[in-house]
């Protein structure tokens, strides 16, 4: 991965680990709270190779993203770039999670604050913003940080 590069969405927590370390994050409470932030917004393949948005409701900030990753039956499907993502549909509306974010739940060190943030969304906007505030400080730009190709 090159450097300032974002997670590869295809690998594991390990690989977010690394990723992420390398701009000063090491505690797992940290990359689990900043991966409660795809409760916004949504992939879009001609970006990430990925589509959809990850929660029903993709503008609002709130802890859906992990109760989602807990409760949701999720299936594997595949993006129209031809990359593997989980998919539901149980509610009507097409939600999608990444290999990344599905790793967070069956990784036990991980798993443990998605369990926690779930149940209780103001420890997880306490948690997200020291960690958000943490990145922005991190010294790397927009051009930098958010480079997909």
């Amino acid at each position: 991965v090159e450097e300032g590069r974002l997670p590869d969405a295809k690998q594991g927590v390990e690989h977010v680990r690394c990723v992420l370390g390398r701009i000063g994050f090491s505690d797992d409470k940290d990359v689990v709270a900043l991966s409660g932030a795809h409760t916004l917004g949504s992939c879009h393949a001609d970006r990430s190779g990925f589509e959809g948005p990850w929660t029903t409701d993709p503008l609002k900030f709130d802890n859906s993203y992990f109760k989602d990753l807990l409760n949701k039956k999720w299936k594997i499907g595949v993006s129209s770039a031809g990359n593997t993502q989980f998919v539901n549909n149980d509610s009507g509306a097409t939600t999608m999670m990444l290999p990344t974010d599905f790793t967070l739940v069956n990784t036990p060190e991980t798993r443990v604050w998605v369990e926690k943030y779930a149940k209780d969304e103001k420890l997880f906007f306490k948690d997200f913003a020291v960690a958000w505030q943490k990145l922005i400080e991190s010294g790397y730009d927009d051009k930098t940080l958010y480079s997909v190709q």
